[in-house]
């Protein structure tokens, strides 16, 4: 909004998007930190709490009880206001990140109100959850296809001429071979979204991998939207990428904002519309800028507890009833073994860096 308006006006700073992502990143930063106290102090009042879980560790119940919820309102809101703010709002890539971010938060917020009200653990069903999730990623992703705003194109890293492009598998392929990769574009984001869900447990883990991997992705679509750096560097060149930077670093400026409050011990959880937001949010960062597989090295934190999930459930059903780990997801693990909250939280975010590190050394891998 504001580099449509100051361009207008002759103030060329506004041109630079290192300028507006730093500016992103401070609003969403602001915009966090000033409205959470008031809108813990109201969800205390609507006693709008978060369900803990009876099966999970015993502390839990003790510490986290009462804790209010759905803290994640405020921090679409510091994403998405510094978006619409700061980003050029005539790139249809922007508008991609936007409305997959809206759509999965809507989701969550219906989950996260249906337990409040009904005082469950439930929410809502799994299998309308996975709908809305498919159906928001058809709509953005199928979208981008058709109208020409996405390839089909999946890049891999390491080697630079490494592309499996869907739409020209072989000579003279058919069309609606390029739809294979919205297919994957739809997992990848529902996939995602649902394994931030699942890390969102201790107090502070699933926002400060979040916060680790969004500055990496910053860089990637910054890199991405670059003529002469992806071009250096051997990476895909996405016109327009390079404000989707803006949107990186506003999930990190909302993320060190709603950390100041859900460090341990948590004054408030993220609840689903949170986490559902922020993962497909991540996933469609990696999307667009052709980082899909980096996805998986950079949200590694997200992969383990996710696999360690699947690899629990694989193990009880084979062994009849026999447990891999005291309890997934992972972090849970480590609380049975006898790990303090916060050691667990620390080393999670110190591999989630290590992580991101490794990730962006890649890029001179080609």
């Amino acid at each position: 909004m504001l580099y449509h308006l100051m361009t207008e006006l002759g103030i060329n700073v506004f041109r630079y998007i290192t300028f507006r992502t730093a500016c992103g990143m401070m609003t969403a930063l602001i915009i966090c930190y000033a409205l959470f106290p008031p809108y813990i102090a109201w969800l205390r009042q609507k006693r709008m709490e978060q369900i803990i879980r009876t099966d999970g560790p015993s502390d839990h119940v003790e510490n986290k009880v009462g804790t209010p919820t759905m803290g994640g309102v405020v921090i679409l809101g510091g994403i998405l206001g510094a978006t619409l703010l700061w980003a050029r709002l005539d790139e249809p890539r922007v508008w991609m990140a936007i409305i997959v971010t809206f759509g999965y938060g809507c989701i969550g917020f219906y989950d996260d109100w249906k337990k409040v009200m009904e005082r469950s653990t439930d929410g809502l069903a799994g299998r309308w959850k996975l709908f809305w999730q498919v159906a928001i990623g058809l709509g953005t992703f199928g979208g981008a296809y058709y109208t020409g705003v996405m390839d089909a194109q999946l890049h891999f890293p390491v080697y630079k001429h490494a592309i499996l492009d869907f739409a020209e598998l072989w000579t003279g392929a058919p069309d609606w071979l390029g739809w294979i990769y919205v297919g994957l574009a739809i997992f990848i984001v529902t996939g995602s979204s649902n394994a931030v869900n699942l890390t969102d447990g201790l107090d502070g883990l699933a926002i400060g991998s979040t916060i680790t991997s969004g500055g990496t992705f910053a860089v990637l679509a910054y890199l991405a939207g670059h003529a002469t750096f992806a071009q250096y560097l051997g990476i895909p060149f996405v016109t327009g990428a390079g404000e989707l930077s803006i949107f990186a670093m506003a999930i990190v400026g909302a993320g060190l904002g709603f950390l100041w409050y859900n460090c341990y011990p948590a004054q408030i959880f993220m609840g689903d519309v949170g986490s559902l937001a922020l993962g497909g949010s991540l996933a469609t960062l990696a999307i667009i800028s052709k980082h899909e597989i980096l996805l998986a090295l950079v949200g590694g934190v997200f992969v383990l507890e996710t696999v360690s999930v699947m690899l629990q459930v694989g193990y009880f059903k084979a062994t009849k009833g026999k447990r891999l780990f005291k309890m997934a997801p992972i972090h849970h693990h480590y609380e049975k073994s006898g790990w303090s909250e916060p050691k667990i939280i620390v080393r999670f975010w110190i591999i989630s860096g290590l992580l991101s590190l490794v990730a962006l050394t890649t890029l001179k891998l080609r």
